[in-house]
């Protein structure tokens, strides 16, 4: 039978019980998340990022794994982690605090390493980002902060940079219990709803005033008639634009032919402004001197002579 020789045997060495699984600690994963990045696992760098479910990303991670979604091969599908983000529109760049007291320095076997020492602090408590205290960010402005710091603040403006927030835009990073990942996950839903249905009435709003502005558009961009100064080609040159929106009805198109009263008016009395009209002509100008009305081809001694005009070119004498 065994167990001579006056030895007394346990209950672990008669009776085989189930192994139970190695618990983690929970105080070392916390530690782990703060100081790594949730995608690639490894060791957070600046710039660093967060999405609205409230993980911490590198962003070159993030980046690298948007690209290697675009680019529909199966075999770089993203993980589910990220599942939510779509661009780099779904997550903000953290405006973190530099903790002063922090070294890097590499962690040896031999010594002791003090995880309780974070690279980032709060800026108004000086609790440091080692997993031991909340700490939460503003979707408006990415500022970070403890959440004890943030709950004592009684003005609705970030106290780092002054822009102006709601409890909506409170986003707290690194959650664990479930109510908080679901409260999360519902703000991020209207959020994104609101930023859709902006978009929906900015996008009518400019419908609309294009339609508003239709008649006087088409009207004004219907005949443009460009002036060319006196001389031997003064002529009008007009051209038609057509409209994008064609919606101009014969009666508005022969109504933009017609020259208004108050123009003619106008000419008639204003010397400067008869010069630039289509009946006008040089060798009608009674100011106009004869020296200057000879320079062109509308003069009389350009008419009569047989030889080509000496300013201007004319095949007509050659």
């Amino acid at each position: 039978m065994g167990c001579d020789g006056g030895t007394i045997p346990k209950r672990d060495e008669l009776v085989k019980t189930k192994k139970r699984p190695e618990q983690k600690d929970k105080a070392a994963h916390q530690t782990f998340r703060w100081q790594h990045c949730a995608l690639s696992q490894a060791p957070l760098q600046q710039p660093v990022v967060a999405c609205e479910m409230g993980r911490i990303y590198n962003k070159d991670c993030i980046i690298e794994a948007l690209l290697n979604k675009s680019s529909n091969d199966e075999s770089n599908a993203p993980p589910a982690i990220i599942s939510h983000i779509k661009s780099l529109k779904d997550v903000k760049a953290l405006n973190l605090t530099e903790n002063t007291s922090w070294t890097d320095e590499s962690q040896k076997g031999d010594g002791y390493n003090d995880n309780n020492k974070a690279q980032w602090n709060c800026p108004i408590s000086g609790q440091e980002m080692n997993g031991n205290f909340r700490f939460v960010f503003l979707w408006t402005c990415g500022c970070v902060f403890s959440e004890k710091s943030q709950k004592e603040i009684t003005v609705n403006e970030c106290l780092k940079c002054q822009k102006p927030f709601t409890l909506a835009d409170v986003i707290v990073l690194n959650p664990i219990e479930e109510e908080e990942i679901e409260l999360l996950k519902s703000k991020m839903e209207t959020r994104r709803t609101k930023v859709k249905d902006a978009k929906k009435v900015k996008k009518t709003s400019k419908n609309e005033t294009q339609v508003s502005l239709l008649p006087s558009s088409t009207i004004t961009s219907a005949n443009i008639t460009e002036v060319v100064a006196p001389g031997p080609s003064s002529k009008l040159k007009e051209s038609k634009i057509k409209s994008k929106n064609s919606g101009v009805t014969s009666a508005d198109s022969s109504s933009l032919g017609k020259r208004p009263a108050r123009l003619e008016k106008l000419e008639t009395s204003d010397p400067k402004v008869s010069k630039i009209s289509g009946s006008y002509s040089v060798a009608k100008d009674p100011k106009a001197s004869t020296t200057y009305k000879s320079l062109f081809t509308s003069s009389e001694t350009a008419s009569t002579q047989q030889r080509a005009h000496w300013v201007t070119y004319n095949p007509f004498y050659n």
